[in-house]
């Protein structure tokens, strides 16, 4: 469980930073949420804590769900389309960091000539690229796809360890108060007793008689 929690942390930290750099609010905050409930599950297993560790199992359902969310974008699946704002609130028009800074990408500012045009606004041409940013995108959300889902297999198989132990727990509890319990106590009819001295004396009494 530690290894699989280093490399999610070390998958959602690499993601984080570019998306950082590419001013791409929505998954920032997908981002910081799985760090955080990753070091809960990790925290749960550790302390043994079910609870924490269902947490993180029902977080990967829906970190998993916002990841196709994610290719389905950058694929332009469903009526999606990459060239929103979606991915920035609409606060901002900045797109994907490996827009322009993709393997192979060769990014030119050039400023317009056209009279009219403000002097501070410029083109950004990009060519060369290896691999389109989309493409760089699904395969990082591919990647904590298939890590979520390992997590949610093995965060599942921990559950259910821990409940068999505290089934196991309680039965043998049962057992041990059962047996150090005391029978309970008879009650014991007690009939007054005559003295010695009487009881000879009667006897002595109906020997006379006779």
């Amino acid at each position: 469980m530690f290894c699989l929690c280093v490399f999610l942390q070390l998958a959602a930290l690499e993601r984080q930073i570019f998306d950082f750099l590419g001013f791409q609010w929505a998954p920032i905050l997908g981002n910081f949420l799985q760090i955080i409930v990753v070091i809960l599950g990790l925290f749960g297993t550790i302390q043994f804590r079910p609870r924490y560790i269902v947490v993180y199992t029902v977080w990967t359902a829906l970190w998993v769900t916002w990841n196709v969310f994610i290719i389905c974008f950058y694929l332009e699946v469903g009526g999606l389309s990459k060239e929103t704002d979606l991915m920035t609130f609409n606060i901002s028009m900045h797109r994907s960091w490996w827009r322009e800074h993709g393997p192979g990408c060769i990014r030119r500012v050039v400023r317009p000539s056209s009279p009219g045009i403000l002097e501070d606004y410029s083109y950004v041409s990009v060519t060369g690229c290896i691999i389109d940013f989309q493409y760089l995108e699904v395969i990082h959300s591919a990647i904590q796809i298939l890590l979520s889902l390992i997590g949610f297999v093995y965060a599942c198989y921990v559950i259910s360890i821990f409940m068999e132990e505290e089934d196991s727990f309680d039965f043998i509890g049962g057992l041990d108060t059962y047996s150090y319990r005391q029978p309970p106590q008879e009650h014991v009819e007690l009939k007054p007793v005559k003295p010695v001295a009487s009881v000879a004396a009667e006897t002595l009494m109906r020997l006379t008689h006779l």
